[in-house]
């Protein structure tokens, strides 16, 4: 077979560079376009490119319009809400994003968020750290995770998993998707559909696994915040403009909702001086929950079976801007 080129645009750092590109074909060239590249240089690269890999670095829509004989955008993170998705299907160009490569490592995240909630981990950590022992627990503010009923908003790879997983802490599991799993895979996972607003109004927990869309921007808004329990905790680790920010705030200030576990904000970087930051109730991360070195593996088998799945003339995996 002739060889294959792959432009692979990205912040990467040389040694995860070399750990994604050390499971590509030995036919295949690859031409990495780090920070240091011009939009020239991505330009020109892309023109006789067979497939344009990313991570970290989404491609200008000179480049897209570049792409001469590209057969697959392969996307190593899961989130495509940068990519414009209506250009590339103009160009007839597949996207496929990383196949779920992540999913291990956000559910665990989402579920590391609840616990350090309802265990008041940060505080008893601080405290045990400065001689304070047990002063954060009062006997009242702790919980289990267990026979509570925590709601999926959005059960795709990651909600799947975030299912299994808290179900091992006997938690009860319901959910919300616009697009509801068939009976069989909803009797698998142990999990049951309900309407998005008794998914707030009834959940313990609302953890938020949906991709950023027009539908579903400030999809969690002040409306439904307000119909969640007092005692109740949101968590996000999908994307933050998922949630209506200057809402959860004042739902958090107001004693609408308990608590919130962060791993996305509506701006990134986060502003250091963001009310979020500030509040006792509040566990953030920074944009991390995906992120492990486990995730690498996958993502880069996944990319390049993808590509050759193209190469063979068959259709990829995880399309998400539905080209024939």
């Amino acid at each position: 077979m002739a060889s294959t080129k792959v432009v692979f645009l990205t912040f990467l750092t040389d040694v995860l560079i070399d750990e994604v590109l050390s499971y590509a074909p030995n036919s295949y060239e690859i031409v990495v376009l780090g920070k240091d590249s011009t939009e020239e240089n991505r330009i020109n690269e892309a023109r006789n490119a067979d497939f344009l890999m990313c991570y970290g670095h989404n491609p200008s829509d000179d480049v897209l319009r570049s792409l001469e004989k590209c057969r697959l955008v392969q996307n190593l993170a899961a989130g495509y809400d940068s990519m414009n998705l209506d250009l590339l299907t103009e160009l007839e160009i597949p996207l496929a994003n990383n196949g779920g490569a992540n999913s291990w490592a956000v559910s665990d995240q989402a579920v590391l968020l609840m616990l350090a909630i309802y265990k008041q981990l940060l505080a008893c950590n601080t405290s045990t750290r400065t001689g304070r022992w047990l002063e954060p627990i009062t006997g009242q503010n702790t919980f289990e995770l267990a026979n509570k009923k925590v709601g999926i908003l959005g059960i795709g790879n990651i909600g799947k998993q975030v299912a299994k997983r808290v179900q091992a802490f006997d938690s009860e599991v319901q959910y919300y998707d616009l697009n509801p799993l068939d009976d069989a895979t909803e009797k698998e996972l142990n999990v049951s559909y309900v309407s998005i607003d008794e998914l707030f109004r009834t959940s313990d927990i609302v953890t938020c696994h949906t991709p950023l869309t027009n539908e579903t921007r400030h999809i969690v808004d002040a409306e439904r915040l307000s119909m969640m329990k007092s005692s109740a905790i949101l968590i996000n680790t999908s994307r933050g403009p998922v949630v209506d920010e200057k809402a959860l705030i004042a739902a958090l200030t107001d004693g609408e909702i308990a608590a919130a576990g962060l791993d996305v904000f509506e701006k990134e970087p986060v502003d250091p001086d963001n009310p979020l930051l500030k509040m006792d109730n509040v566990v953030a991360t920074p944009h991390m929950a995906g992120t492990t070195w486990d995730t690498w593996v996958r993502r880069a088998k996944f990319a390049f079976q993808n590509m050759e799945r193209v190469r063979r003339g068959e259709a990829p995996q995880a399309v998400v801007n539905f080209v024939d």
